[in-house]
């Protein structure tokens, strides 16, 4: 199976409008004009690959576009083969001609709007072609004329061809949420001993043939979020932050939205094989749910485990019955009550499908490798590296049980233990169709939000040595040769080390200014401390090839931070307690009105942030993101690319 790269760009012309292209407000992303395509311009499509068309015709009533609000009811789509003779979209489709649609929206046109409550209203006609796919490959351009035919708006689309020879029998794609180069360096720091600057061990990402990066700004933002990255990812097609799977219309409905196929569906489609979905995070989150989910709102959890089983039931698209393993946290959304979809209880509805159903490591180890596994181990997000395996007393008193009893989810699989069962089943049920399983890092990016930042190391380092211990099942199987293996982010945090700090000296001082004098840089940094044996305390000890901090505390620590973030107190030294809590909301005061948390770092000392005081969390950055590649193909993910499939 043959991967192409795929590319979504903004059209140059939309910056020639000031106030559709605006930085912080958009009447519609990709539609710079007031006639709209979806897809817009500048996409492609592999051949055969399904879609739907969108076209809207807006009206401003109020605002500086405002023009008499009546949008054009009879416009005209046609589409047409390069040197080929437009044809109405009805006729080159072959489908029947879609209903006319009318709603209206609001937006502001920038801050100052918003601030004054004085929104812009919006009227808009509209038309959706559903399931539809463009074969000959080539450029093809669609054409929409409105307003008695005074205005116009082109999108050109390419269709690339497909291989014809499928190089590739399984896929095993690695997402690191969040993980840039920055964070693979720091990892390497912490965990692989240096002699005289040469590290005497490598990374599993280090040993991969093939490096390359991608950008990954969004179709109508230069910062993205996971929901639309993923859809770049997996579709090829560029979109709007929030949206799983689709482009997003300015209709009111969430689940209307123009979809993309993605490449499970295709995979599915085409070659009926298997498909794995491996996160650490909750199972309804976006990296996970963008392969089947089809939503511009991707906070719509439960209709999103409800497409994880059934597929799009509101309008025809692929035939979709279920991954053969689904595994992660989020019990919410799967037992009965006001987390799952309709409060039905999903646990019994993939039962119903002959799933096999784990709630524990125990459970999963124990599960047969021929049936289709469900393995849902917490509610929410799943338990840290550096919790499970170091301050394992953080697990207790959670209340996290994945049967929504309330008690403590102890027995948690990690990313290793979850990524080799879903080989294990996936070779065993999908015999010469071949495989696609995706494997998330999740709280890489979970904990670089909240700063947090050693335990988004650990889980760095966990992806590492999944990757380790993948590749080895794949030789032991003899599959190794026949697995394009992948290690890729979705997007970045601005990340970086700048130093040491010696904790201790920080901790005896008592002003926030003699504080800093803690902080080595330069020749001051001097080595890392995490790589050496402790000589008060026990040191952790690993299994032979898995490369993890010998201590998490050591007095010099690292200097280091993120380009973007809330007010907060440092003192640089491991949270042994839990997850870090930076910033939080002070009682009586509004609820997005965040201040520094004193206890979260007590013998630290205050840094002002740079983001609103609305902001809790850091956020993402435009960073680039390293793409590793092993395997049939490696040779196409090398260079730089666009976030794409």
């Amino acid at each position: 199976m043959g991967f192409r790269a795929r590319s979504v760009i903004l059209a140059a012309g939309a910056l020639l409008f000031s106030l559709t292209a605006a930085q912080t407000f958009q009447r519609l992303g990709g539609c710079p004009t007031l006639g709209c395509i979806l897809p817009p311009d500048q996409v492609d499509f592999l051949a055969g690959q399904f879609f739907d068309i969108r076209l809207e015709v807006h009206a401003p009533v109020n605002g500086s576009e405002a023009n008499g609000g009546n949008p054009d009811p009879n416009f005209r789509f046609t589409v047409a083969k390069a040197g080929g003779v437009p044809q109405n979209a009805s006729t080159f489709f072959k489908v029947a001609e879609p209903a006319l649609e009318r709603w209206n929206f609001t937006w502001y046109e920038d801050l100052f709007a918003q601030k004054a409550f004085t929104p812009s209203l919006v009227n808009v006609t509209a038309k959706i072609y559903r399931r539809v796919a463009l074969y000959e490959p080539g450029h093809y351009t669609a054409t929409l004329t409105y307003n008695n035919g005074t205005k116009v708006t082109t999108a050109d689309w390419l269709v690339r061809d497909l291989a014809t020879v499928r190089k590739t029998k399984n896929v095993l794609l690695f997402i690191g949420d969040g993980m840039t180069t920055n964070m693979i360096t720091a990892a390497r720091l912490i965990a692989h001993r240096s002699v005289n600057g040469r590290y005497q061990t490598k990374m599993a990402m280090d040993k991969f043939p093939v490096l390359g990066h991608q950008m990954t700004h969004s179709l109508d933002s230069f910062i993205t979020d996971s929901a639309n990255s993923a859809t770049a990812l997996y579709s090829g097609h560029k979109t709007t932050v929030n949206a799983l799977g689709v482009y997003a219309d300015s209709s009111k409905n969430s689940f209307d939205d123009p979809k993309i196929e993605s490449i499970v569906e295709i995979f599915r489609r085409v070659f009926n094989g298997g498909v794995g979905i491996v996160s650490t995070a909750f199972i309804a989150d976006a990296t996970p749910a963008a392969l089947t989910a089809h939503t511009r709102d991707r906070g719509q959890y439960g209709a999103v485990v409800d497409q994880f089983l059934n597929g799009i039931t509101n309008y025809t698209w692929t035939n979709w019955s279920g991954p053969d393993v689904l595994f992660g946290g989020g019990a919410e959304q799967f037992y009965p009550g006001s987390g799952s979809y309709q409060q039905k209880d999903y646990y019994q509805a993939f039962a119903n499908r002959s799933y096999n159903v784990v709630l524990n490591n125990s459970a999963l180890q124990r599960t047969s490798n021929s049936s289709k596994t469900l393995g849902i181990f917490t509610v929410s997000n799943m338990a840290k590296w550096l919790d499970r395996n170091v301050y394992t007393a953080n697990l207790r008193n959670q209340s996290n049980s994945p049967d929504g009893k309330k008690a403590d989810a102890l027995d948690q699989p990690g990313l290793k233990e979850m990524t080799l069962k879903a080989i294990d089943i996936l070779q065993n049920r999908s015999g010469d169709k071949g495989w696609f399983i995706m494997s998330e890092a999740a709280s890489i990016d979970k904990q670089m939000h909240t700063l947090d930042y050693d335990r988004a190391l650990g889980e760095l380092l966990e992806l590492d040595d999944t990757v380790t211990a993948s590749i080895e099942k794949l030789r032991a199987l003899g599959q190794l040769n026949n697995t394009l293996v992948l290690v890729t982010a979705d997007h970045g945090h601005g990340f970086d080390v700048m130093g040491s700090v010696d904790t201790k000296f920080l901790n005896a001082q008592t002003g926030d200014r003699q504080k800093r004098g803690a902080i080595g840089t330069y020749q001051n940094s001097g080595l890392s401390q995490y790589t050496t044996q402790n000589t008060t305390n026990a040191s952790l000890i690993y299994t032979n090839g898995a490369h993890f901090p010998a201590q998490w505390d050591p007095r010099y620590s690292l200097f280091a931070g993120i380009g973007a973030d809330p007010d907060r107190r440092e003192n640089y030294a491991v949270h042994k307690e839990g997850p870090r809590v930076p910033a939080v909301n002070l009682s009586g005061l509004p609820a997005n009105d965040f201040y520094v948390n004193y206890k979260d770092a007590v013998t630290g000392f205050v840094i002002n942030g740079t983001l609103p005081v609305s902001d809790d969390q850091g956020v993402h950055s435009l960073t680039d993101v390293p793409v590793f590649a092993m395997g049939p193909c490696q040779e196409s993910f090398g260079g730089k690319s666009l976030t794409s499939l």
